[in-house]
């Protein structure tokens, strides 16, 4: 081989190296352009802070009623006022039967009187006397009424005039009572009938 074919193949040699570096060159270029123009394109925000918390919404205003209007009440009509004369009717009274009171039935006439049994002094002795009308000093007569049933015995006993001293009259009294016996007193058909029967007691002190 001859050195001008040999120097002409190395020139082709590099030739194609000079064309595949520019080509490989080029097309590095235009990816690295690329990419750059899709970077330039996509950029990527910040994302932002969220949005501060809102206050809450004010209250809804209150309504205000109003009160309902006033409405005068209606005028009074008067009616007119007759002075006629009224009508008087006049109806016959009544006629009123007056029964005549019906008299109680009249107590049986007393054809014989109580008769005592015993003597009236028995009723009161000296050891009767009240320890405390003793010890005063009190003495007196006591004038009594003693009320007696068909069966003879006393039933009540009324003071009819005092001795001055309670304690005496009610000494009186009860004693009577308790010891009195009568024959009850009849009526004309000879029937036992109530009666009374009245008596004075003396209370006195006893001499030593």
């Amino acid at each position: 081989m001859s050195s001008r074919r040999l120097v002409a193949l190395i020139s082709v040699g590099l030739l194609h190296a000079v064309i595949g570096y520019a080509f490989v060159t080029g097309l590095a270029y235009n990816v690295v352009k690329k990419v750059a123009q899709d970077l330039k394109t996509f950029d990527v925000a910040e994302d932002e802070p969220p949005p501060p918390d809102e206050p809450p919404p004010p209250p809804p205003p209150q309504q205000k009623f109003e009160p309902p209007p006033m409405v005068a009440p209606p005028p009074i009509v008067q009616a007119p006022v007759s002075f006629s004369a009224p009508v008087q009717t006049i109806s016959q009274a009544p006629v009123m039967h007056v029964e005549a009171p019906v008299a109680p039935p009249s107590k049986p006439s007393m054809a014989v009187g109580p008769k005592l049994k015993g003597d009236p002094k028995s009723w009161l002795s000296t050891d009767d006397y009240p320890s405390g009308a003793l010890r005063d000093g009190n003495q007196g007569t006591t004038a009594f009424r003693l009320e007696i049933g068909i069966d003879g015995k006393p039933t009540s006993c009324t003071v009819t005039a005092s001795s001055g001293f309670p304690i005496l009259d009610d000494t009186t009294c009860k004693l009577a009572t308790r010891r009195a016996r009568f024959k009850p007193a009849q009526d004309t058909e000879g029937n036992p009938i109530v009666s009374s029967f009245s008596h004075r007691a003396r209370w006195e002190i006893p001499k030593d």
